[in-house]
């Protein structure tokens, strides 16, 4: 029966337990499992319209989801708990193992094993004849270090021996892989607190300026100061898209995406640049990432008396790989009442069986615009906050379209259109007349895309710790830990008979070819180093002849 154990005993067996290779391997996979719901599930870290509209989508489970923190699993407590653990369990084994390693390193190999035969590997050899035992070992203890290994030479009564070991860098490339895994648990735990990441939509000709309100949404880490943000603009000066033509398989798919921007850092002049879809632009310490795009139809609305009360190019959200866009239009004053519109953008308007208006190519070639207009309390004087493209129509009274028994409104680039109960009038703005009355709208519509702007400072180090890594990882599974010994023994006639031997820490396949190897290299270097037999002539012979 064992002793029962104290509080401090508990103490010590929890921690070795902690701080043992299994466990660390253990809290490595459940760190794993643990992320995997982040990715099941919109985070309100990286998608907050994204949780909005899952909760609106399942209203019974997301309460539930939300109170075990699946929401904001990478700052849950459970998921926090799993990676401190990871943190401590790796701290427990690399420190223990590195000073075992550093004293290792300066330990002489062990003695050489008295039955040899018992070992891997074991092969035997009759060294040349007038070999002397100590000049073979020296042979073979200099042959040993000329293929890395440190080497440690033992005498004894009528043998002499060479003891060997090489491997060290196995466990040297262990611990850099742990230590480099303990600094990505780091950087990515608490370097990552100091980046930040946000949003913005541009339409063409429109400027961005790197301040916290210009950003339409700003997720930052929990150590981030705004007030390091670095200033400049950004400014969209063309979007332009290529569509596949000539393939009818894939006919009006896009190739290409591109965004010419202008950054001009403070007090300086803009600079020219290009943003693709997996060409980020990287300037001012952020990477700007192109998220989307899609059409921004310019929509003006005029009261009776003439006042434009509204003009704006508003974003259009595609809905199909044709571009069939949405955008919500919303006029809180200048007007008699408050109007809201719901919008469709078409791009090459064309029409169903049914009737129904859809977009067969996502370029302009024949563009529509249809709103479907609503009057009545917008809902913006209650002071909370409404997404843009979203309108919420509870407190609205539709007066177009629908079950209304009037139709929407059909607009083409540069018409115009009465707004019902005589609040005024609506268009359809042409940046283009010209070139639109000749039949070519590609310059009617002005375009959007949607910027993602990173900063994240532990990029560098992310990287240098993943590279250390694969090094550790490469090595500790690459580099063969062995130790070898050969040993001389002088026979009673004065032969000299030789013996190797080697033994590897862990599986090692070509261990008995390299003993073999060694033996080989060995006997030729011995055989090499008898002098040459020279002919003699005999004198007492040659007086007699004479």
């Amino acid at each position: 029966m064992q002793p029962k154990l104290s509080l401090i005993g508990w103490l010590r067996w929890f921690w070795r337990q902690l701080t043992s290779m299994r466990t660390a391997l253990f809290l490595l996979l459940m760190l794993a499992i643990a992320a995997i719901p982040g990715s099941l599930v919109p985070q309100r870290s990286s998608d907050p319209n994204g949780v909005t509209q899952y909760f609106a989508d399942n209203p019974d489970l997301a309460p539930t989801l939300d109170k075990l923190q699946a929401f904001d699993v990478y700052t849950s407590a459970w998921f926090s708990a799993i990676y401190l653990l990871l943190f401590i369990s790796l701290i427990g084994c690399v420190i223990p193992r590195t000073k075992h390693h550093f004293l290792a390193l300066r330990a002489k190999p062990p003695a050489t094993p008295a039955r040899l035969a018992r070992l891997s590997g074991f092969t035997e050899r009759d060294a040349p004849a007038r070999t002397d035992a100590t000049a073979a070992i020296t042979t073979a203890s200099a042959l040993l270090k000329s293929s890395g290994y440190r080497v440690a030479r033992f005498n004894a009564a009528g043998e002499s021996s060479v003891s060997a070991e090489r491997g060290y860098l196995r466990e040297t490339g262990n611990l850099t892989f742990h230590i480099a895994l303990l600094g990505v648990l780091v950087t990515v735990g608490f370097g990552g607190g100091y980046g930040f990441s946000g949003q913005r939509v541009l339409v063409e000709g429109q400027t961005f300026v790197n301040t916290l309100l210009a950003y339409d949404s700003f997720n930052p880490g929990r150590f981030f100061d705004d007030t390091t943000l670095d200033p400049y603009t950004l400014s969209l000066d063309d979007f332009s898209v290529s569509y596949e033509q000539r393939n009818l398989q894939a006919y009006g798919q896009p190739i290409d995406f591109t965004a010419d921007v202008s950054v001009t850092p403070k007090n300086a002049k803009p600079n020219p640049a290009e943003v693709k879809v997996n060409g980020p632009l990287r300037t001012n310490g952020t990477s700007i990432y192109l998220l989307g795009n899609g059409y921004a139809p310019t929509i003006q609305v005029t009261a009776p008396d003439g006042t434009v009360v509204f003009s704006d190019s508003v974003p259009f959200l595609p809905q199909d790989a044709n571009l069939t866009s949405l955008g919500i239009v919303k006029v809180p004053d200048g007007l008699t009442e408050q109007l809201g519109m719901i919008g469709f953008f078409y791009p090459t308007q064309d029409k169903a069986e049914s009737g129904a208006n859809f977009s067969s190519y996502p370029d302009l070639e024949y563009p529509l615009l249809t709103l479907n207009v609503y009057t009545g309390d917008l809902g913006l004087d209650d002071g909370v906050p409404t997404s843009v493209y979203a309108l919420v129509t509870d407190d609205l009274t539709q007066q177009t379209g629908g079950k209304t028994g009037v139709a929407s409104i059909e607009l083409k680039p540069g018409e115009s259109a009465e707004l019902p109960d005589g609040l005024g009038t609506v268009s359809f703005v042409d940046n283009d007349p010209a070139a639109s009355a000749a039949g070519d709208f590609k310059q009617s519509v002005p375009r959007f895309a949607s910027f993602d702007i990173h900063h994240d400072p532990t990029q560098i180090w992310l990287i240098s710790f993943s590279v250390l890594v694969l090094f550790g990882l490469f090595t500790g599974l690459m580099v063969p830990r062995r130790r070898v010994w050969v040993k001389a023994t002088t026979a009673s006639d004065g032969t000299v008979h030789l013996e190797y031997a080697a033994l590897a820490r862990g599986d090692d396949p070509a261990l008995e070819t390299a003993v073999t190897a060694l033996a080989d290299r060995h006997e030729k270097l011995l055989n090499n180093a008898q002098p040459t037999a020279t002919p003699r002539k005999d004198l007492g012979l040659q007086r007699e002849s004479d």
